[in-house]
């Protein structure tokens, strides 16, 4: 990512990502404030708006409105959740899809689907890259999806079953009312666990050999100093006795998706002022 900085900025573009936030959740205040450091380390200019949780919500999307027309500003992400007075689909179709860098614009969900992505959903995007990383094979494999939510499992499903060096698999989405998950985890070469259960799936219920990619981060009540801990949807330690590889909780896919909201800044700068950095 620091790489594509340097080339726009060889064009005169400095890229841009505004992130607004609307609440008084602490975990919200906290990736925000990391989205704004991983900026800094690459040379992304950051920008951040606050905006009182009990504010109307034509407050909100006046500010959207004001950050799709600055020219600064290549980037636009609401961090969610937004207070119950706001309606959660129209802050999404507010933003301009071209700023769209999360991906959650029904433009940009039709384009992924269409297999025309402009922008890829930051946590399936880096669990591609992931996979990619670490030379899974994914083609004509079996893989699991568990979780459905329009973040993660939708998007993850469709880009494994896409046509692409990281897809073309066969792909199942399990949910809440699958019957008989074990069976099908017991059959799946990967399984991608974004349901956010803490640690409901176990090294019992795993193929061995099978990769095991952890998108959930859970708390649960730990004799810690911070009186918690944090945990994934899988049973770490019976589960790595099994799998042929898997993701850690912290760590793993959440500084992935991270670093892709970056990359999809830095794409984002690159459509709008028409440098071509090549990227997927």
């Amino acid at each position: 990512v620091a790489g594509h900085v340097e080339t726009l900025d060889a064009a005169g573009v400095t890229p841009g990502l505004a992130t607004v936030l609307m609440s008084d959740d602490p975990a919200s205040e906290t990736y925000v404030s990391m989205k704004q450091r991983d900026c800094e380390e690459v040379g992304i200019e950051g920008i951040h708006i606050e905006i009182d949780a009990d504010a109307p919500a034509t407050e909100l999307y006046d500010t959207i409105d004001d950050l799709n027309e600055r020219e600064d500003v290549h980037g636009v992400l609401v961090q969610l959740p937004v207070p119950d007075h706001v309606d959660k689909r129209s802050v999404l179709r507010q933003i301009d899809p071209e700023k769209d860098v999360d991906g959650f614009h029904p433009e940009n969900v039709g384009r992924l689907v269409a297999g025309d992505a402009r922008f890829k959903p930051c946590t399936p995007h880096g669990v591609q890259k992931l996979l990619d990383a670490y030379d899974v094979e994914t083609e004509g494999t079996d893989a699991v999806v568990v979780g459905r939510s329009d973040i993660v499992g939708k998007p993850m499903a469709n880009l494994l079953i896409q046509k692409s060096p990281v897809g073309d698999a066969t792909t199942t989405v399990c949910h809440s009312r699958t019957r008989d998950l074990e069976a099908k985890l017991a059959d799946a070469d990967l399984v991608i666990a974004a349901a956010g259960i803490p640690e409901f799936i176990d090294g019992s219920m795993i193929k061995p050999g099978a990769t095991v990619i952890d998108v959930g981060i859970n708390r649960v009540d730990a004799d810690t100093d911070k009186g918690y801990a944090l945990v994934g949807d899988v049973d770490y330690d019976s589960a790595s006795d099994v799998a042929g590889a898997i993701t850690p909780v912290p760590g793993g896919v959440g500084p992935m998706t991270r670093a892709m909201l970056l990359y999809n800044t830095v794409k984002a700068a690159g459509i709008q002022h028409g440098v071509d950095l090549d990227l997927d």
